[in-house]
């Protein structure tokens, strides 16, 4: 069959909102929360093409506090934990004895049924109201398969993913984040890492679309393998967990500090600027505080200079071309010094009165691709399953414990409730 030959006309959407522990303590916060994120983008839509809207990383992880307000006001993420694994141990222990793996992300895995069929749902429903192509984020979620109609998740695995859906909220393809941070590994979150080998390109009407969830955008081999399969439009969703203007030194080198602005230019912009096949990126970036982590940024849409050529760059970088369009940060003039202390009053716990004043914003870049050559890559059978959970046409969860193993966890995990109990109340 020929390949369409028209160009693709679209406009590509950065949403940067600001999130609290309050809207992940309840299914009904959490959609109202997402929909606000596509009111603001509602404005701007265009009303005759494509729009792509493209929200930030880890999204759908506060989901972990659905069901319990008393964690989400628990003032830290350990505290938090702690109390949520204390509350729901009957459920969380099999897993964790019997997958082995950390208790934070048996916590995680004991609660993935519900919480992926929220996230997965809610996306849908906003991609068919809205009318727009969605990259969803990304959020925790196990790898998934099909067995005799049922979705069965992979036991221990826990990756950090982004789901893209069309405007009738169907799957267009997931992609899973290879480079961790820090804070995503065993000591923070606890995430696994997605196989390098696994990301693919899938063409649409809005560009020939590539994941690359924050640090993997700043990474050679991601962006290589993206662009060998011709990727044309890069979707870097992110969630900085640091102030904007600190200074940082991340794996492979993290003696090499610098400022944090500084080294965002080796994301998208540097992907857009000097490379061959990605033509566009878009990098929303979450900001705001989450119980006692901080997180914030400057949203961006890069293309090539001769793009974009306004010249236009980060707080504490120098302007230069590539941006198409940039949020302003909370200040955009002083010293070096001054803007890193402001980035300081920002953050939790800074009990300056400025804490938590982070700005949300709404950009937006009308593109131009050529026809795209490519063919749409075979589904996966993590995919496979994807579809079947938005579709509904497939039951969801593993075998349920026998009734005796039932009262053997309980009465396990009585006793190692009383334990963590008492340790956490000499904690405090």
């Amino acid at each position: 069959m020929p390949q369409p030959t028209a160009p693709r006309t679209f406009r590509a959407l950065a949403v940067q909102p600001k999130w609290s522990a309050d809207d992940f303590v309840s299914a009904d916060a959490f959609r109202s929360w997402m929909r606000s994120q596509l009111e603001m983008a509602r404005p701007h839509l265009h009303p005759t093409q494509p729009n792509l809207v493209v929200l930030t990383e880890l999204n759908g992880l506060p989901l972990v506090l659905r069901g319990s307000p008393l964690a989400a006001r628990a003032g830290t993420f350990e505290r938090a934990a702690l109390l949520l694994f204390l509350t729901r141990l009957p459920g969380v222990l099999p897993v964790l004895l019997r997958e082995r793996v950390s208790p934070i992300r048996a916590l995680q895995l004991a609660a993935w049924e519900g919480n992926t069929r929220l996230y997965l749902h809610t996306c849908r429903d906003l991609a068919r109201e809205y009318g727009v192509y969605l990259c969803c984020g990304s959020t925790p979620m196990p790898r998934l398969s099909l067995k005799t109609g049922r979705v069965v998740r992979e036991a221990g695995t826990l990756t950090n993913q982004t789901v893209l859906l069309d405007p009738q909220g169907r799957l267009i393809g997931a992609a899973d984040k290879v480079h961790l941070t820090p804070a995503e590994e065993a000591g923070g979150v606890d995430l696994t890492p997605g196989p390098l080998s696994e990301l693919r390109v899938f063409p649409t009407p809005v560009g020939d679309l590539g994941v690359g969830i924050s640090l993997d955008a700043f990474r050679a081999d991601v962006i290589g393998r993206l662009e060998a399969q011709g990727c044309t439009v890069l979707l870097q969703p992110d969630a900085n967990g640091s102030a904007w203007t600190a200074l940082e030194g991340l794996p492979p080198d993290p003696a090499n500090v610098r400022d944090q602005t500084v080294a965002w230019l080796e994301s998208a912009w540097t992907a857009t600027t000097t490379g061959r096949s990605i033509r566009y990126a878009v990098n929303p970036m979450v900001v705001g505080n989450l119980l006692d982590l901080s997180f914030d940024g400057q949203s961006a849409i890069t293309g090539r200079p001769e793009d974009a050529p306004d010249l236009r760059s980060y707080v504490l970088t120098d302007p230069r071309p590539g941006f198409l369009a940039l949020a302003p940060w909370v200040q955009d003039s002083g010293t070096p010094d001054e803007l890193r202390e402001v980035g300081q009053q920002l953050s939790a716990r800074s009990g300056h009165p400025r804490e938590n004043a982070c700005r949300t914003d709404l950009l937006y870049a009308d593109l131009t691709l050529p026809a795209s050559p490519l063919t749409a890559p075979p589904r996966t059978p993590h995919e496979q399953a994807l579809e079947a959970l938005l579709d509904d046409s497939a039951a969801s969860g593993l075998a349920a414990e026998s009734g005796s193993g039932r009262w053997l966890w309980l009465a396990v995990g009585a006793g190692v409730s009383a334990l963590l109990l008492r340790l956490w109340r000499r904690r405090r």
